[in-house]
């Protein structure tokens, strides 16, 4: 695909003017959300925008409706960055990683929490990976199936507790790596990315749309598993997948401490 302009998808410090006032988005890592960041998150909006939180199927949170058009005034930054939820403002735009929404809480093959961790820390430490565009991708799924169809730039399936096989693309697939490699392998991959892509405005977003990609090896067939969303309700002890409605949050209150936004735009609460 032939681009003719740098991607604009919005933050805090590059927020899109649509019709209704600024839209920034605030990026989850792996969806972990806490109740109080997410109340903080409610009540600028409350207060700056339109009084709602907007899920994402990417598992991140949007606000609509703030003041400033292209620019926020300092004041809604401050009030945003107090919640907590922009430890990264030189790479805000770039930690965009997606994982199994029930990783090492109920089923999977292994927790990709400490993987997502460490990926978003390794993100975050080099520089040069804030100048990945907005749109690239991190999925990872922790081989039950849930985001293994889901398109991608980089990320990895578990095929056992201690394997994973790596995705250079959509369709292209890496090889079976160890666990404890996994990040930075996909570090190593995003860099190869940035090299490959070239700058300006014309260049790719995305993996699936570079010149020269990556050269894949073949599927391992521990990938071929598929899961749908969990049904609403308890899912496992302590593990409820709650609705949100039009993925609209006006409120914290009733929610555990422990959240995780899906990208199925719902909520997983954790009461334990």
């Amino acid at each position: 695909m032939d681009r003719t302009r740098a991607d604009r998808c919005p933050g805090v410090f590059r927020p899109w003017p649509a019709d209704d006032g600024a839209l920034v988005r605030l990026r989850t890592p792996g969806g972990r959300l806490t109740r109080d960041r997410l109340g903080g998150l409610l009540a600028a909006a409350r207060e700056y925008g339109d009084g709602r939180v907007h899920l994402t199927r990417r598992a991140n949170l949007q606000l609509r409706g703030l003041p400033g058009g292209e620019e926020l005034p300092d004041e809604v930054v401050a009030a945003i960055r107090a919640t907590g939820l922009l430890p990264h403002p030189g790479h805000e735009l770039v930690r965009n990683i997606l994982a199994s929404p029930l990783t090492g809480l109920s089923g999977g093959r292994v927790d990709l929490g400490p993987v997502v961790a460490a990926l978003d820390d390794g993100l975050c430490a080099d520089p040069a990976l804030a100048h990945l565009p907005g749109r690239f991708l991190f999925v990872l799924d922790d081989g039950r199936g849930d985001l293994v169809d889901r398109p991608l730039d980089l990320g990895l399936v578990a095929v056992s507790d201690v394997e994973v096989q790596l995705r250079l693309g959509t369709a292209t697939w890496g090889p079976v790596v160890p666990l404890a490699e996994a990040v930075d392998e996909l570090l190593t991959a995003a860099r190869d990315f940035l090299a490959a892509r070239g700058t300006g405005p014309d260049a790719p977003w995305h993996v699936d749309e570079l010149t020269d990609p990556p050269v894949g090896q073949a599927r391992d067939e521990r990938t071929r598993v598929s899961a749908g969303p969990p049904p609403f309700g308890r899912v496992a002890d302590g593990v409820r997948h709650l609705a949100v409605p039009d993925g609209v949050l006006e409120t914290a209150d009733g929610l555990p401490e422990r959240l995780v936004v899906t990208p199925w735009k719902s909520l997983i609460a954790v009461d334990r």
